[in-house]
């Protein structure tokens, strides 16, 4: 058995993401685009990968952010897992603490992609030190539909009312359109109202079309745009990986809501979806409970519940801790962040 770093020197981003693709389930934030894309926000990327027999067993992406002298680690989305070994992935989790505390780092927080419930899952996290973590980064709650069946059957299943809308949408004029990185300023400025309006925080323009950029070339994103005879009425970013399609990122303007524009715009997005060979659209990101009427995302899911998913729940955050006091001082800073953009489930 091998403790592998993936490094640029004897690893190329098309190789460890496809790596990443051997796990079913392996997740666009633990792709060598996504690092890229955190880079902007002053995130480093580390890559460990455990081989045995020539073979490839798990591994994982951890991202570090500089805290003042120590730095805070974070697995998104991750590990990914090729096979049920329990030995190769606890030398991982060895590799990835020792690389922690030669990091000066506080902690290292994981979010996998692990549905709650999996009871062996979190005693393996808490025999190796990991603690239920308050804080999420990455909701924890989401809807996916799935992409499998034909478009009839797809629609078959959304709310009476949605395929409605969509029809309305469609009958009343609405085009939605593929943009390129040239429709990205008309993107930011549908956020920029959305975030006005739902009182919420967004990226900078920046970090959008950096986003469009790092997964453009692999033909991993799309961005739509929804108008209205010439006027900009709703965009959204999708992205696909590995069988799998998030919407992570969406807007709309105040000026003809009646139209319908954000329905035919999720529409138009699983249809894309579906044509890059995705089995499953991931809408990212409800409301912590569905009888939380004080959560900022309640509105959000009741609109995505719509759509005929289902609604998934992950086990959440879970932490290691190696220096208790720094920790608790960067627990408040992300309590303020994470309050900031809430509202928008805006993903990382």
């Amino acid at each position: 058995m091998h403790i592998i770093r993936a490094s640029e020197g004897n690893c190329t981003p098309e190789r460890w993401d496809s790596m990443v693709a051997e796990d079913p389930g392996g997740h666009l934030l633990q792709t060598w685009s996504w690092a890229d894309l955190k880079r902007l926000a002053g995130w480093q990327a580390e890559r460990w990968y455990v081989e045995r027999d020539g073979q490839v067993v798990c591994g994982a992406q951890v991202l570090y952010q500089h805290k003042g002298p120590l730095q805070f680690a974070y697995l998104p989305k991750g590990p990914f897992v090729v096979h049920d070994d329990s030995a190769a992935l606890g030398a991982l989790w060895r590799k990835l603490h020792q690389r922690c505390r030669q990091r000066l780092a506080i902690s290292l927080k994981i979010e996998p992609e692990w549905e709650n419930g999996d009871t062996a899952k979190v005693d393996w996290l808490q025999t190796n030190g990991f603690q239920v973590s308050p804080i999420t980064i990455q909701p924890r709650r989401t809807i996916i539909v799935d992409l499998q069946q034909g478009e009839s059957d797809i629609l078959a299943r959304m709310k009476s009312k949605w395929r409605y809308n969509i029809s309305l949408s469609e009958r009343r004029g609405v085009m939605a359109h593929e943009a390129d990185a040239d429709g990205m300023q008309t993107f930011y400025d549908l956020m920029r109202i959305t975030a006005e309006r739902d009182h919420f925080g967004i990226h900078s323009l920046a970090y959008y079309q950096r986003a469009y950029a790092c997964f453009a070339t692999q033909r991993r994103v799309q961005l739509l745009i929804a108008k209205y005879e010439g006027e900009p009425l709703a965009g959204l970013m999708v992205f696909a990986f590995n069988g799998q399609a998030w919407y992570l990122y969406g807007a709309s303007s105040n000026q003809h809501r009646e139209l319908m524009a954000n329905h035919l715009l999720q529409w138009r997005a699983m249809q894309w979806a579906k044509s890059q060979g995705c089995h499953q659209y991931d809408l990212w990101g409800i409301a912590g409970s569905d009888n939380d009427s004080a959560d900022q995302l309640k509105g959000v899911g009741q609109f995505k519940s719509g759509f005929g998913g289902r609604t998934v729940q992950y086990m959440g955050a879970y932490d290691k801790v190696y220096c208790v006091p720094a920790y608790r001082a960067w627990e408040r800073y992300w309590r303020s962040r994470k309050a900031a953009f809430s509202a928008s489930g805006i993903g990382g």
